[in-house]
C-alpha cells in the first residue's frame, strides 16, 4: 500500500467541484511536458537551447496556473498548448515529435489518478481509525445482531462496527492493485506503432515515479483498463459506505435509538423546511452517492466495449467517470468519517432490545449436544416461544417439568442458556464475538494500518 503522508509532485489544486475536469491534469502535464523534453534532449532530438527555452516556458505555465492566470474555462488544456507555443516558439513544436496526443493524455491521467488513489486511500484510513476508536469503547456492549432485519444472535457492538473495518481493508487492497496497473507509462508509444527517436523509456518512467513501461505501443495508446479497475474499486468500496450508512441510519432510527448521529450530519428541515446542512454532507446522502458511482462505470465500460483495438479512447468524457466517481468517494468518505467518529452509542437502548427468542440458536445447540435432531430441536423451541408469547412467561422463568414435556434433552442446566453475556462469551474463535476475540480484532486491525502504511 502506497504510503499516503507522502505527496506526490502532482497537485489536486482548487476548488473540487467548481474545477473543469481538464484543469485537474494541468500539474501532471506540466510534469509529462518537462520529462518528455528532458528525454528528447539526452536523444539529441533538442538542442541545449530549444530546451532551457521549453523549460523556461513550463516553468512561467506553472507561476501562471499556480496564479489562476491560466484557466481558459472553456477548454484549459488547449490555452496550455497556445501558451507554450507563445512562450517557446519553435521549441514548443519540437516537443510533439513523435509523440500522441493519446499517450500525452493518458500519462497525465495515470499520474492524477495514482495521486488521488494516495488520497482516497488516507481518506479511507481515517474511517478505519474511527470504527477502531469506536469499538475499543464498546467491547462489552451487547446489541442484537441482524440477518435479513431480524435479530438472531448476541453480538458485541464492537464487532459490528470492525466488520466494516474489514471490508475497508478489502478496499484498501484493491486500490493498491489499481495503483499496480496505473503506474505503467504509455508516454513514448508515439501515435501507434511506437517513436522514431531514440527516447531512454525506463529514464522516462523513472522520471515520472511509474514502476513500469507499457509493453506494446498499440495496447498502450488504446489502454482503459486501469480506469475502468478504478470505478470497479469505487463502486464496491460505494457498496460498503453505504450498508455503512443504512446501518447508522436503521440504529438512528427512534423505534430503535441504538445510536445518535451527531446532527452536523443528519438533514432535518425546518418550518420554512430549509435543509441546515448540506445535502450531500448527510449521512442519508451516501445511498445517493453509491448508485451514482455505479451509474459512472456501467456507462463507462458500456462505451469502452465498443471500441475497437488501437483506438484512442481517452477522452473528456472517459476522464469525466474519473473525476466523478473519485469526488463522490471523497465525499462519502469524509460523511461518514465524520459521523462515526462524534457517533453516540447507547448501550442501554441495545441492551433492551434483546429478547429470549435471540438465543434460539443457542438453545438448538444445546438439543443437539443432547441427542435431538436439528429439526425436531427447532419444532420443540418454536413450540416453546409461541407459548412463551401467548402466556407472557419467557422460557427461562418456564418449570424445567414443563421443558422435559417437550423434550426429555433438557436438563437444568439449560438456564444458564439465558445469559446474553455467556452466549458472547462462549464465541472465542478466531474473528468470534467474544470479548477476547474482539480485543484480538482490534490489535489485527491496528497493526493491519501501520504494516500498510496508513498509521
Amino acid at each position: 500500500m502506497t504510503d499516503p503522508s507522502v505527496s506526490r509532485t502532482v497537485s489536486n489544486s482548487g476548488d473540487r467541484t467548481g474545477d473543469r475536469p481538464a484543469r485537474r491534469l494541468l500539474p501532471a502535464l506540466l510534469r509529462v511536458n518537462r520529462a518528455y523534453s528532458d528525454a528528447l534532449k539526452n536523444a539529441a532530438s533538442l538542442s541545449d537551447v530549444e530546451h532551457k527555452s521549453l523549460t523556461d516556458a513550463l516553468t512561467q505555465i506553472e507561476k501562471e496556473i499556480e496564479s489562476g492566470k491560466l484557466d481558459d474555462q472553456s477548454f484549459p488544456l488547449g490555452s496550455f498548448d497556445v501558451r507554450l507555443a507563445e512562450l517557446a516558439k519553435d521549441a514548443a513544436r519540437k516537443l510533439n515529435l513523435g509523440r500522441g496526443s493519446a499517450e500525452q493524455m493518458s500519462t497525465a491521467l495515470r499520474l492524477w489518478l495514482l495521486d488521488e488513489v494516495d488520497a482516497l486511500s488516507a481518506l479511507i484510513a481515517g474511517l478505519q481509525r474511527a470504527l477502531i476508536q469506536q469499538a475499543e469503547k464498546h467491547v462489552a456492549t451487547l446489541m442484537p445482531g441482524y440477518l435479513n432485519f431480524r435479530p438472531v444472535q448476541v453480538l458485541s457492538c464492537s464487532h459490528w462496527l470492525l466488520s466494516y473495518f474489514w471490508m475497508l481493508t478489502r478496499d484498501q487492497e484493491r486500490l493498491s492493485a489499481v495503483i499496480g496497473r496505473t503506474s505503467s507509462l504509455p508516454l513514448g508509444s508515439g501515435i501507434l506503432a511506437g517513436s522514431l527517436y531514440r527516447l531512454d523509456r525506463r529514464d522516462l518512467a523513472h522520471a515520472l515515479d511509474f514502476s513500469d513501461e507499457s509493453r506494446n505501443s498499440m495496447d498502450a495508446v488504446g489502454d482503459l483498463d486501469f480506469c475502468a479497475e478504478f470505478l470497479f474499486a469505487a463502486v464496491l468500496l460505494g457498496v460498503h459506505l453505504n450498508r455503512l450508512a443504512d446501518d447508522l441510519l436503521m440504529f438512528a432510527n427512534p423505534s430503535l435509538g441504538f445510536v445518535t448521529i451527531d446532527a452536523a450530519y443528519v438533514g432535518h428541515t425546518s418550518l420554512d423546511s430549509n435543509f441546515s446542512i448540506k445535502p450531500e454532507k448527510q449521512v442519508s446522502s451516501v445511498n445517493a452517492g453509491s448508485a451514482r458511482l455505479l451509474g459512472e462505470m456501467t456507462g463507462f465500460i458500456a462505451a469502452l466495449r465498443t471500441l475497437p483495438a488501437a483506438f484512442s479512447a481517452e477522452t473528456p468524457e472517459s476522464r469525466q467517470a474519473v473525476f466523478e466517481a473519485s469526488d463522490l468517494l471523497r465525499t462519502m468518505l469524509t460523511t461518514l468519517d465524520g459521523s462515526v467518529s462524534t457517533l453516540t452509542i447507547h448501550p442501554d437502548r441495545m441492551f433492551d432490545a434483546l429478547e429470549e427468542r435471540i438465543l434460539a440458536s443457542d438453545l438448538v445447540d444445546y438439543l443437539v449436544g443432547r441427542g435431538e435432531s436439528y429439526d425436531r430441536a427447532h419444532q420443540v423451541l418454536e413450540k416453546l416461544f409461541a407459548r412463551a408469547e401467548n402466556t407472557g412467561k419467557p422460557i427461562s422463568e418456564t418449570d424445567l417439568s414443563d421443558l422435559q414435556k417437550e423434550s426429555a434433552a433438557f436438563d437444568a442446566d439449560v438456564f444458564a442458556i439465558f445469559d446474553y453475556s455467556r452466549s458472547v462469551a462462549q464465541r472465542a474463535t478466531i474473528g468470534g464475538t467474544a470479548p477476547a476475540a474482539i480485543r484480538s480484532q482490534i490489535r489485527q486491525a491496528m497493526n493491519w494500518l501501520v504494516e500498510a502504511g496508513l498509521e
